[in-house]
């Protein structure tokens, strides 16, 4: 073999030999040789990704957790609270139709805590609006719902409430804000058996005052107009009373009929015996009064300070009305002891329905209260600082293949004949529509 057969014959190896190499170490091989492009793409990359990473704001997180109470206690309470209230808190109408008894205390305390009523009251009492820079109020609920998170331990119950924000107090306060609202929204939307009871007998509690109230001021008037303190120990003084001033009487006309006969009529001692008679007998009638019925106004007349029974300075009512007073004293006293009665009983029970609505209303027990966050929770800087650099360099390293295997294709190639057909149209289009928004800016 001659030697230039020889030649001929490595030369035309070589390109097989070329073609034979992987294909990993042409690319290789070609970013090596736009080495001094790629490192100043990554250094400048790196550059800007620090720089955004340092001008994204700080975002700070609070966590607060707790603990609802035992389910047996405070199921049927919640079951009731939602089926009242849902009209009131809109995110929860799905709720309650999937709640035949699967659902635990803690699922219900998750989803009140997600309910429009609290983030609505969340709003309102920090300006989120303006902390967001949201101009619709259903945009900054959205917002704050990104920025919460509330997860359950299926284990244990225990619910986890953490929120982000840029300012490390307000983060805090608005964890904070959360169990606030959570325990106003329990304790309003309460309907147990035990709350029911207790308005009904504070409602009724309130009349019966009122129907006592009446009562003795009813009872108190008559026995003013009347002088009818205590008909029966009243009856019994003045039937005593009567007696003795009867036998007085007896007495005297007995004395009187014989000092007559010794004395005669003109006598001092037969005079001042009739005059005794005479005022005992004026004291017995006017005890015992007289038996027409009382007139229609009985009570005390101030022009003429007097009244139908007898002059108001006397202590007692007459004998013969006592009975006739007897009847409506009796009904006055009746109703004032049965209002004393039931308000005393509803006192009683009012009480009971208190206590037993406290042990009822299910309270919010906290295990760890939100504190201010010390660090910051993201972003993470240098990590991000690296995904975007590294971003950048894959994206160089792309393009300079892409720009190799174009160059590369042939001419009649019918990719390269599409792409030459579709880039023109789209860069047409991405002109124009740039044009339009820099008219309309």
């Amino acid at each position: 073999m001659t030697p230039n057969a020889s030649f001929a014959t490595v030369e035309r190896d070589e390109p097989i030999a070329l073609a034979a190499e992987p294909r990993w170490v042409v690319h290789a091989g070609l970013l090596w040789k736009h080495r001094r492009m790629l490192m100043r793409v990554t250094a400048i990359s790196l550059v800007v990704s620090l720089g955004i990473a340092f001008a994204i704001p700080k975002q700070y997180t609070a966590v607060t957790s707790i603990m609802p109470p035992d389910q047996q206690s405070s199921s049927a309470l919640m079951l009731a609270a939602l089926s009242g209230h849902l009209g009131n808190l809109g995110a929860l109408s799905s709720l309650v139709g999937g709640l035949p008894g699967g659902h635990s205390s803690a699922e219900l305390f998750v989803d009140l805590l997600r309910s429009g009523t609290v983030s609505d009251h969340l709003i309102d009492r920090f300006n989120l609006q303006h902390v967001y820079y949201k101009r619709y109020r259903v945009d900054a609920a959205k917002h704050l719902a990104h920025l919460t998170k509330i997860t359950e331990n299926k284990k244990s119950g225990v619910i986890t409430i953490e929120v982000e924000d840029t300012d490390r107090e307000r983060a805090r306060d608005l964890a904070q804000a959360y169990l606030d609202e959570l325990n106003l929204l329990v304790t309003r939307t309460s309907t147990s058996a035990a709350h029911r009871e207790r308005v009904f007998i504070e409602e009724r509690l309130h009349q019966v005052k009122a129907s006592l109230e009446d009562a003795e001021m009813n009872l108190s008037q008559f026995s003013s107009n009347t002088s009818a303190i205590d008909i029966k120990e009243q009856t019994r003084a003045m039937v005593d009373a009567g007696a003795r001033v009867q036998a007085q009487l007896m007495v005297e006309q007995s004395s009187l009929q014989s000092l007559r006969q010794i004395y005669g009529d003109g006598n001092v001692r037969v005079r001042e015996s009739d005059a005794r008679i005479s005022s005992l007998q004026g004291q017995l009638a006017k005890m015992t009064g007289s038996s027409a019925p009382l007139p229609a106004a009985d009570a005390h007349d101030p022009a003429t300070n007097s009244d139908s029974i007898g002059d108001k300075a006397a202590l007692y009512p007459p004998l013969r009305q006592l009975p006739r007073l007897a009847v409506p004293y009796a009904d006055l006293y009746r109703s004032v002891q049965v209002q004393e009665a039931v308000f005393q009983l509803l006192t009683q029970q009012y009480e009971t329905a208190r206590i037993e609505e406290a042990k009822d209303v299910p309270a919010v027990n906290v295990i760890d209260p939100p504190g201010i966050p010390e660090k910051k929770s993201f972003p993470p800087r240098l990590s991000l600082s690296l995904l975007l650099t590294l971003l950048a360099f894959a994206s160089a390293a792309s393009l300079i293949l892409l720009r190799h295997y174009w160059s590369e294709m042939a001419q009649g190639d019918p990719r390269k004949e599409l792409a030459e057909e579709v880039l023109p149209v789209l860069r047409h289009r991405v002109r124009s529509i740039l044009r339009l928004q820099r008219g309309a800016a």
